[in-house]
């Protein structure tokens, strides 16, 4: 069944400026085979991506999103790129929008794969809102109060987009391979399926879907969460139909 969120649209892609890559001097080899190397199509040294594997791989990527969606398994985007700017927000929205997990300020060290830890810390997050949810803080000193005030601010920081989460995800989006590649190699060991947005200075061997798409650009990178995130919300609309009431 034909939706049309994954009625991929050159025109939409072009003006979004997804298919603008690095620089040639900036390239990995191993992406030759989703850029445009005939020299019309080199434009100021700037490889152009070529749109047409851009759309197969998205394509491919909103039907496994649907499908997981559908079933309510854990899904996880990260994006903590500072420039351009309003790309973390774009994560934490697109997050917020889809109903599932984020990541989009810093990605702690062994987060996924020392889950016990990521865990303790969830853990103490909720406990910290419960007690200022219940007026706690008012019964201790000043200095004390000011302490724990802090911690709960650092922990839903940089934990607040995950702090639902019981579990380890079964697919994680990524937004930027060499920004993110400490989540890139965690989800290889656990075996956790990716989906990645890969500029030509990429490896797209290290992705399960990679989507050949320009992530310099705040433009760019939105197009492609919307069409993701559009499959998401489907497939979540999808589940709550199938719901016994």
């Amino acid at each position: 069944m034909t939706r049309s969120y994954w009625n991929i649209n050159l025109e939409e892609m072009i003006e979004a400026r997804v298919h603008l890559g690095h620089y040639k001097k900036r390239w990995n080899p191993k992406i030759t085979p989703y850029i445009l190397l005939k020299g019309k199509y080199k434009r100021r040294g700037i490889h152009i991506i070529n749109l047409a594997k851009t759309a197969r791989f998205l394509s491919e990527a909103c039907y496994l999103l649907f499908d997981a969606a559908s079933k309510k398994k854990n899904i996880l985007i990260v994006g903590t790129k500072k420039l351009p700017e309003k790309v973390a927000d774009s994560v934490a929205l697109a997050g917020i929008r889809a109903r599932c997990h984020y990541v989009n300020k810093k990605w702690f060290r062994g987060m996924l794969t020392n889950w016990s830890i990521t865990r303790r810390r969830l853990l103490k997050l909720w406990d910290l809102k419960f007690l200022e949810k219940r007026g706690k803080f008012n019964f201790l000193r000043k200095r004390d109060a000011a302490i724990l005030k802090r911690k709960l601010s650092t922990l839903e920081t940089y934990l607040g987009g995950i702090k639902y989460m019981k579990k380890l995800p079964d697919i994680v989006i990524i937004i930027d391979q060499e920004r993110e590649y400490i989540a890139l190699r965690e989800c290889i060991i656990l075996g956790i399926p990716t989906i990645c947005l890969i500029d030509t200075n990429c490896d797209p061997d290290l992705v399960d879907i990679p989507i050949p798409a320009n992530n310099k650009d705040t433009v760019s990178i939105r197009w492609i969460l919307n069409k993701l995130v559009s499959a998401i919300c489907e497939g979540n609309s999808r589940y709550i139909k199938r719901e016994p009431f």
